[in-house]
């Protein structure tokens, strides 16, 4: 039978065919088995027509494999079957039915382009500032309101003596008037539109109801509200509906993600059938073990715990160096011994927190000619951010350089088109002179006539001022000039996406790459900079993937399975990152992170924590992430040796910093409030109330200071210097 293989649970969720199910599949559980087995089952058993049976996937590779396994179980033809992504699926009842809605049937579909050109004529017309009002922040803005079902008139009279908000309402007004005129749909619309379709027709509602008799969704976890919506209008009063899911990896919040919609899934659905798949397939039980002690401190969670028959396993290593560099470079060594035993660099997977943490391990990746692939984004001196700061750096250093000059002459915008820049251009080359000559005489220049000439001698100064700052500032703080000074960072700032945040991340970072170089080149120049990243840019990119080590973010590795996990920077304020900080569901959102980073290991799992690190340009004290203390009953831990008084001294390992200094904590005297210790970045002290910490930051602020403490297994706190019931530990 096709479902012989199934363990008992699995067997439990394929024969429960009719009502409401959950199936809650832990990581590695086998849960698309599970669907495929089902679905298969209940064509070739229960003889159910292949296009009564809908399954919502989130990806076209989710979809095209669960077809493809439901074929190669059966020998049925599976083409009726509607199996799609949410967007795919409601295109094709769009595609039918729009007109009910006051649309034809051959509208057009929006992508970013499009939306672009909308939103830029929209400011336009509006009369808007363009600068104040960029044209990505405004249409994640529109997205994030339209997923929220949060129409233009409720938003501009939500935020009517908000001045910029009221602005961004009257934008997406127009913007959805644009969009009915032109008879079109941006992507959020496709879904939306679906669920109007629905919420106002009767009868097209009733004719899905009973066209699909069973409703599968896969990632349930990760619905967002209107998607939820969709699905709960798809189904009627007694639905045959199956959802998969592992609220444990609900990790894409950010995304619109609304845990909630798993976790309350038997008060939606009267009489629904909850069934647990706990045996995982994939990891040892010591790996096991780790992540069930750490996601065990989620409250807000459907509880369950995974075990393996795969054995005990090897120990779980974490490692704790005394820098980020050295970090690095152990992880590359122990990939180097790895591969001696015999163990492929296919097989081996470095995850971080954020993109930025990738320069360090790349860079050390190929000082050991271990070939490697960066999953889910590119290599760091690939993003385009960072190419257009070392294209400023390159015309810095020589101005000759006409290549750097056209990328960076209208990065960010400044209002030099293309028609400009290629006029310069060619009177550059016949007169045989650079094309930075001709940008910097602009205004003298009698034979070309530019509209943006004020705008290109702008440029040209801008130039000017930073070579002159080269010849007195160090390369990291070079850069920081850069970026201020041309405006690149306010730009994204302005723009205030995720990806413009993780751009920001980027370029910092590339700011640290500056500060290892002097701290390793103390006389080192721009000159020498620029040389060794063109080094590092141009090694051989033609490795084929399938011998490479991985990079990725955990979000990227979702999914994903590897024997060999380096998992890394496991530091309070990285990961779980500094933005959780205050947030406990944040908090959790991030505990889940780490689960899932954890559970993509199959044989081998070493985890990673740096005493001090250099990250965005700075290198500060770190402590340890919360969630090493949660699994530091499950993990072997190795901390660095303790050679002298000084070494011992800067220890942030928690255990070992308490017993050190546990006689000689200065305490406060009770009859002051006011603190009168001076302190600076990097001192451990005693707080009153949360035990011992340390200094991670110092701000002045209104005649006294913000300063922020780590402390273990609380996480950073908050306080005013004056006001902090603290005391120094000497």
């Amino acid at each position: 039978m096709i479902y012989r293989d199934l363990n008992n649970k699995q067997s439990e969720a394929l024969l429960k065919t009719e009502g409401p199910v959950l199936i809650l599949a832990g990581a590695g559980s086998g849960k698309t088995k599970v669907v495929t087995n089902k679905i298969a089952y209940l064509i070739d058993e229960k003889r159910v027509y292949p296009s009564s049976i809908l399954a919502i996937t989130f990806t076209n590779k989710a979809a095209n494999e669960m077809k493809e396994r439901v074929a190669k179980l059966i020998d049925v033809n599976v083409d009726a079957m509607w199996i799609g992504t949410f967007h795919s699926i409601c295109l094709r009842i769009l595609r039918r039915n729009i007109e009910r809605i006051d649309y034809s049937s051959n509208f057009s579909i929006y992508d970013r382009d499009d939306q672009n050109t909308v939103i830029r004529d929209c400011i336009k017309e509006l009369n808007l500032n363009k600068e104040m009002y960029k044209n990505k922040s405004i249409i994640a803005k529109i997205s994030e309101l339209k997923n929220q079902d949060i129409k233009p008139d409720e938003f501009i009279n939500a935020n009517y003596m908000d001045f910029f908000n009221r602005n961004v309402g009257e934008i997406y007004n127009l913007y959805e008037k644009k969009l009915k005129d032109n008879n079109a749909l941006d992507f959020d619309d496709i879904l939306i539109k679906t669920v109007e379709l629905f919420e106002n027709n009767e009868d097209i509602k009733n004719y899905y109801q009973d066209k699909f008799k069973y409703i599968f969704v896969d990632e349930y976890q990760d619905t967002n509200m209107i998607q939820y919506r969709l699905i709960k209008l798809l189904c009627n009063a007694s639905p045959n509906l199956t959802v998969v899911g592992d609220n444990d990896q609900s990790i894409y919040k950010w995304r619109g993600a609304d845990i909630s919609n798993i976790l309350n899934f038997e008060k939606d659905f009267k009489d629904a059938k909850v069934i647990l798949l706990e045996q995982n397939y994939r990891s040892t039980s010591k790996i096991l073990n780790v992540a069930n002690s750490v996601i065990k401190n989620n409250g807000n969670r459907k509880d369950k715990n995974l075990w393996t028959d795969n054995g005990v396993g090897e120990d779980v290593v974490y490692r704790v160096f005394r820098h980020s560099q050295e970090e690095e470079q152990a992880v590359t060594t122990k990939m180097l011994q790895l591969n001696y035993k015999g163990h492929a660099f296919s097989d081996m997977a470095i995850l971080y927190r954020t993109n930025a943490q990738s320069r360090g391990f790349e860079e050390a990746l190929i000082r050991e000619k271990i070939p490697y692939k960066i999953v889910g984004g590119l290599r760091f001196y690939d993003r385009k951010e960072v190419k257009d700061i070392i294209a400023y750096l390159k015309v810095i250093q020589n101005t000759a350089d006409d290549v750097a000059i056209n990328r960076i002459i209208n990065v960010p915008k400044r209002g030099i088109g293309a028609q400009s820049i290629e006029d310069m251009s060619k009177y550059a080359d016949e007169n045989f002179i650079s094309l930075f000559s001709v940008i910097d005489g602009i205004e003298e220049n009698e034979q070309l006539n530019l509209r943006s000439k004020k705008n290109v001698k702008e440029f040209a100064n801008l130039i000017n001022l930073l070579r002159l700052n080269a010849q007195e500032l160090s390369v990291s703080k070079l850069i920081e000039k850069v970026i201020y000074e041309s405006g690149y960072i306010s730009d994204l700032e302005a723009e205030n996406t995720v990806e413009a945040r993780s751009r920001i991340d980027n370029i910092k970072e590339l700011i640290s790459t500056a500060v290892d170089f002097e701290r390793n080149n103390p006389l080192g120049n721009l000159e020498e900079f620029l040389s060794g990243i063109s080094l590092l840019s141009d090694v051989d990119k033609t490795s084929p993937d399938a011998s490479a080590v991985k990079l990725m973010t955990i979000h990227s590795a979702k999914g994903l399975e590897f024997k060999i996990v380096f998992l890394v920077g496991m530091e309070e304020g990285l990961f779980p990152t500094s933005r959780a900080l205050d947030d406990e569901e944040d908090i959790e959102e991030e505990r889940r992170l780490c689960y899932v980073g954890v559970t993509r290991a199959e044989k081998y799992l070493y985890i990673s924590s740096s005493q001090t690190r250099t990250l965005y340009g700075k290198t500060s004290p770190c402590l340890e992430s919360r969630f090493i203390k949660e699994m530091e009953d499950t993990i072997t831990k190795i901390i660095p040796e303790k050679e002298t008084y000084e070494s011992k001294k800067n220890l942030v390992e928690v255990s070992d910093f308490i017993s050190y200094n546990a006689n000689r904590v200065k305490s406060v005297p009770k009859k002051e409030k006011k603190t009168d210790v001076d302190v600076k970045v990097g001192d451990k002290i005693v707080h009153k109330k949360w035990g011992e910490g340390m200094i991670v930051s110092k701000t002045s602020k209104n005649d006294d200071f913000e300063i922020v403490i780590s402390f273990e297994g609380k996480g950073l706190k908050k306080l005013m210097l004056s006001l902090a019931p603290i005391s120094l530990v000497k």
